[in-house]
């Protein structure tokens, strides 16, 4: 069952909102950085077009009249500029009289502008610092249209080394060609002119950005969707849900392989937990099937003897040498169980020491040598004496070559051989029991070492034994650290293989190793 979204697209959402903001932010920041830019080129050439018209006004009128009259003669220098009308406003002021003044005013500004507090202070400070005096000053519009902004210049007259007076210049605003007035700002026209093109262009760009983010947004959103969907039917139980192989192997690409490998890892460990729910279901029902035979057979003799069914002497002491025979199974299939499950949860002591492999074959075979012969079957220990030891625990080795000799002489017809082979693996010796019996069924061999397995079904714990033989030998060998495995040819014999670490190999104590490798069962 899918969890309900109040908000499907909202990660969809939020990217096309976010490649909207970033969009829109930079054209507002564009749009203030290129009316900033306009701002300061108009104030850099009004500047540098004042200080040309104060250069022409000084080596022209000014200093020509100077070095002719001896003086600087305000009113013969208001006679030039009369007759050359300027574009700025100009003040010129005397070192020598401080009055009167020539004062200027173009078309367009206030007269009033002449006694400006501004102005008046442009002009001490130029006088006293006799260096040149820059700004920007609000001025006043003969038409009313308020206070301009416009740029300035204050200079000191300097000839030959004396300063002989000041000169003050303001630039004289521009009409705007949109409106034909006087406009407050120089550069407002064509400031105008270009935010209205950004804001035109920011708009299409806008619309552009919006279809292209709802499509890279689908892209970005479209794997994680898939990620989400395969997580909820993971969520339900159906651990088969993969996403499909991403295109690229960028950062989704990578969430969607380890997304995947994640689900293979835990749907292989619910088949594994299945199989040993399975595994241990059919324990339980081999454990009572096993008991059942012998209980109902002890319970059938010992109704026998109590309702004095059998009366002969000789019988109901046969009868009860069977209810015995039927207890001692009944005991040996506890005491396997009992050892299955200690060696599994390591809970078996394994006294471990080098251990010669060849010497321990030659004591087992003659333990088994005897039933061999009556049945005709021979029995060859092919370890070198010289292989090397191997770090075991004796008791439990000989169990497990006892166990696996017992199976191959069960299994082999008379006039057959075992052999007991060894030989060094890296740092393990492999040794390995062979037969010549009637071998193994192919799709029975991978089953053998489990637990109540039984490759021939007609088998029962009477002819067979418990069925956890080769489920102990397993258990022993991985408590030592090695592997067991089977090969089988049906009508040709089995090869049981098994590995022991190398004695030498080994740089732990008996008891370390004992601790560690017990932990491996």
């Amino acid at each position: 069952m899918h969890r309900p979204r109040l908000f499907p697209h909202s990660l969809r959402l939020k990217l096309v909102l976010s490649y909207l903001g970033v969009t829109l932010g930079a054209i507002v920041f564009l749009a203030l950085a290129v009316g900033f830019a306009v701002q300061n080129y108009y104030a850099d050439v009004q500047t540098r077009m004042l200080q040309g018209w104060a250069t022409g006004y000084k080596n022209n009128l000014i200093y020509p009249v100077y070095r002719i009259e001896g003086t600087l003669d305000i009113r013969q220098i208001e006679g030039l500029f009369r007759a050359d009308p300027i574009p700025v406003l100009l003040v010129l002021k005397s070192t020598e009289a401080p009055a009167p003044q020539l004062c200027t005013v173009p078309a367009g500004l206030d007269t009033n502008n002449c006694n400006n507090p501004q102005i008046q202070a442009a002009l001490q400070k130029a006088t006293q610092t006799q260096q040149d005096v820059k700004g920007s000053l609000n001025v006043d519009d003969q038409n009313g249209a308020g206070a301009i902004a416009t740029r300035y210049l204050a200079t000191p007259l300097i000839y030959n080394g004396k300063m002989i007076g000041v000169m003050f210049l303001l630039a004289t605003p521009v009409k705007d060609p949109s409106s034909g007035f006087l406009s407050k700002d120089p550069s407002s026209g064509f400031l105008s002119e270009v935010n209205y093109t950004i804001l035109l262009a920011g708009i299409l760009m806008s619309c552009i950005v919006v279809a292209f983010s709802f499509i890279l947004a689908r892209r970005f959103t479209k794997p994680i969707e898939q990620l989400t969907d395969a997580a909820e039917h993971m969520k339900s139980g159906k651990y088969t849900q993969r996403v499909p192989e991403p295109a690229s192997q960028d950062e989704l690409g990578i969430l969607a392989l380890t997304f995947n490998e994640m689900a293979d890892t835990i749907e292989a460990d619910v088949n594994e937990l299945h199989r040993h729910e399975q595994s241990r279901r059919e324990l339980i029902a081999n454990i009572a099937h096993d008991l059942a035979t012998p209980l109902t057979a002890i319970q059938g003799f010992s109704e026998a003897l109590a309702d004095d069914v059998i009366v002969d002497p000789q019988q109901r002491l046969e009868t009860v040498q069977r209810i015995g025979r039927e207890v001692q199974r009944l005991r040996r299939l506890v005491a396997d169980v009992q050892h299955m499950t200690s060696l599994e949860a390591g809970r078996i002591h394994m006294d471990f020491a080098p251990l010669d492999m060849h010497e321990l074959v030659d004591e087992t075979l003659v333990v088994i040598a005897t039933e061999c012969e009556n049945k005709g079957i021979t029995v060859s220990n092919e370890i070198d004496p010289t292989a090397p030891t191997v770090m075991a625990d004796s008791d439990r080795v000989t169990q497990v070559l006892l166990n696996l000799l017992d199976n191959a002489r069960r299994h082999t017809p008379e006039g057959g051989k075992l052999t007991v082979g060894a030989q060094p693996d890296g740092r393990f010796l492999r040794i390995w029991v062979s037969d010549t019996g009637v071998g193994i069924d192919t799709q029975d061999l991978p089953y053998i070492f489990e637990r109540f397995y039984r490759a021939d079904r007609s088998r029962t714990t009477a002819t067979g034994g418990s069925g956890l033989g080769l489920a102990i030998v397993k258990a022993i060998i991985t408590a030592h650290g090695g592997r067991i495995w089977a090969q089988s040819t049906p009508g040709q014999g089995t090869t049981i293989t098994f590995t022991l670490p190398l004695a030498q190999q080994n740089s732990q104590s008996p008891a370390n190793a004992s601790k560690e490798l017990t932990k491996t069962s």
